[in-house]
C-alpha cells in the first residue's frame, strides 16, 4: 500500500478513526529533508501494509491539521494509536531509524 494523502477536511476520518496505527508525515514540496525521507516512507508503507498506515499531509495546502498538532518544523512525524498521538519525531532520519521508531511504538 502506498502512503495515503490526507487533508484538513478528512484528517479525523483518515487518521483518528483508523483501526490500525497511523504515522502522519507533515511535509511540504519545498522541504529538502521531507523529500529525503519520502522514498523511505513509501517503502515502509508497503512493508507495514495492513498493520500501519502512513499518511502524508502537505502543510502548505492544509494548515489547520499541523497547527492543531503544534507543528513548528517539518518534516514532523506523529504516531497515532487508537485515534490519539502517542509519539512524535521531528526532522529527517534514515529508513532504519524510522522503522525502529515505528516498531517501538506499535
Amino acid at each position: 500500500m502506498a502512503t495515503v494523502p490526507a487533508t484538513d477536511a478528512d484528517f479525523d476520518q483518515v487518521v483518528k478513526q483508523s483501526d490500525i496505527p497511523v504515522v502522519v508525515d507533515f511535509w511540504a514540496e519545498w522541504c529538502g529533508p521531507c523529500k529525503q525521507i519520502g522514498p523511505a516512507l513509501e517503502e515502509l508503507s508497503a512493508e507495514y501494509d495492513g498493520r500501519v498506515k502512513i499518511v502524508k499531509v502537505n502543510v502548505d495546502e492544509n494548515p489547520q491539521s499541523p497547527a492543531a498538532m503544534g507543528v513548528r518544523g517539518i518534516p514532523a512525524l506523529f504516531l497515532f494509536k487508537d485515534g490519539q498521538p502517542v509519539d512524535q519525531k521531528i526532522g529527517a532520519a534514515p529508513k532504519a531509524a524510522l522503522k525502529d521508531w515505528i516498531e517501538s511504538a506499535v
